[in-house]
């Protein structure tokens, strides 16, 4: 056995048919609902064109707010996720959504900077747990065979939202002055209401589990269940242990590490690259579209990338290529300082970022058993999270104002990205000796 799939017979029309409905059922509704997601995470990185100023944000104070979400997430994320799993997706992405919305229109009414540090770690409070519960709940719908292209397809929402939120941000910005407010402010409410709105609808749009899903047939239903069952049962590198054991287990701290790069890159960026292209005397409208040439890019090449790991069969090399990608393009700024230039590392830098999403976690949700994937991705994600969001979005904001660099900024992002393609190569290469030696005859 080995990483790379064996060839398997042809789809039967019945799971062709399941998958196509499970899909358009389930897909869109959450890209949409992860867009807003991470509009409302991101968008603080447009408002600071104008915000800063008025509260009298410094650098580093503006970094310190952008990490205090992270610092949320890490704290509920594994809690919410286990939650999830007791509750039910439709009434816990709900609350996820609602309580995220209602406070990221409250972040328009800031008026001094503990204030903002305040919402920004609620507002990671309030949204932990919606991403690892989605790839939870794919894990409950979707054959293992199809989950990276689907986990990509699903995760296009983050380059998306930045590709299509900067320059409606940047829109929005332009409000300034309406009904005796800034820009900024009509920022943050007009793009946090969606939320609210769209959590009340996912009670009404979400079946927790496939037995329960009216609009399948019976045929589909046995279909999928019992392929997924049969997948839960096979032997995972990472097997039944309980939660504080699996917080311990040098894997997930690993696995951590690996997902930190890109989420860190992707971090970063999205809260900085605003003010990296408003330094080259860009208006707010067009710094907006211009930052959004970089997530276009990313969105169709992580789908591209998603379903070459599928169609292959490979996650290791998927992964570990797109960290390696983040970390030269990161490298690359020290030779080219003018602003194509800073657009063309930008899309190197997140095309990595997004690419890498899709394998990592269809690698990652294959070592984890079915009694231990809930509390397995929500804690990598949180440690990466912590690490890539709460740790090097602050690095960034600091050396940027220390050297006034945004290069010398980036080069904490290449090292942790170039060390993570180098443990996916040796972890996946001893996971996959170990689960080999397992299965072996005695």
């Amino acid at each position: 056995m080995s990483e790379k799939m064996h060839a398997s017979p042809a789809p039967s029309e019945l799971e062709r048919q399941t998958v196509r409905r499970v899909v358009w059922r389930i897909l869109p509704f959450l890209i949409v609902c992860y867009l807003i997601a991470i509009i409302d995470r991101g968008n603080i990185g447009m408002a600071s064109l104008q915000m800063n100023e008025d509260l009298g944000l410094s650098k580093a104070v503006f970094g310190l707010a952008s990490s205090l979400f992270f610092i949320g997430y890490f704290l509920f994320e594994v809690p919410s996720n286990l939650a999830m799993q007791k509750i039910g997706a439709k009434i816990w992405i709900s609350r996820i959504m609602i309580t995220w919305g209602i406070v990221s229109v409250c972040t328009a009414f800031v008026e001094s900077s503990e204030m903002l540090y305040l919402l920004r770690f609620l507002l990671g409070a309030a949204e932990a747990g919606f991403f690892p519960g989605v790839i939870l709940y794919l894990t409950y719908w979707i054959p293992a065979k199809y989950r990276a292209r689907v986990i990509a397809t699903f995760m296009v929402a983050i380059p998306a939202a930045n590709f299509i939120g900067s320059p409606i941000s940047g829109a929005i910005l332009s409000l300034d002055g309406w009904f005796g407010m800034r820009g900024w402010h009509w920022l943050f409410i007009l793009e946090g209401v969606p939320a609210v709105l769209l959590g009340v609808a996912a009670f009404f749009v979400l079946s927790n589990r496939p037995d329960s899903a009216s609009w399948l047939t019976n045929e589909q239903r046995n279909w999928l269940s019992s392929t997924l069952a049969a997948e839960n049962a096979q032997r995972k590198a990472i097997g039944h242990i309980s939660l504080w054991q699996l917080l311990r287990h040098k894997h997930i701290w690993v696995m951590a590490l690996i997902y930190a790069g890109a989420s860190a890159a992707g971090s970063t960026l999205s809260v900085w690259s605003p003010q990296l292209l408003k330094s080259f005397g860009l208006d707010n409208f067009t710094t907006g579209l211009v930052n959004a040439i970089p997530y276009g890019l990313a969105s169709v090449l992580m789908i591209v990338w998603g379903r070459s790991s599928d169609r292959t069969g490979e996650r290791r090399w998927h992964t570990a290529l797109t960290l390696f990608l983040i970390a030269g393009g990161l490298l690359s700024a020290f030779i080219s300082q003018s602003l194509t230039g800073s657009v063309v590392i930008l899309s190197l830098v997140l095309i990595g970022a997004y690419s890498m999403k899709g394998p990592f976690w269809a690698l990652a949700s294959g070592w984890l058993s079915s009694s231990t994937v809930a509390a397995g991705l929500a804690a990598i994600g949180a440690v990466a999270n912590l690490i890539g969001g709460g740790l090097m979005v602050n690095v960034y904001g600091m050396i940027n104002q220390a050297t006034g660099s945004h290069t010398l900024a980036m080069m904490p992002l290449a090292l942790l990205c170039a060390a993570g393609g180098i443990a996916v190569l040796v972890m996946g290469r001893k996971s996959q000796l170990r689960v080999e030696a397992e299965v072996q005859p005695r």
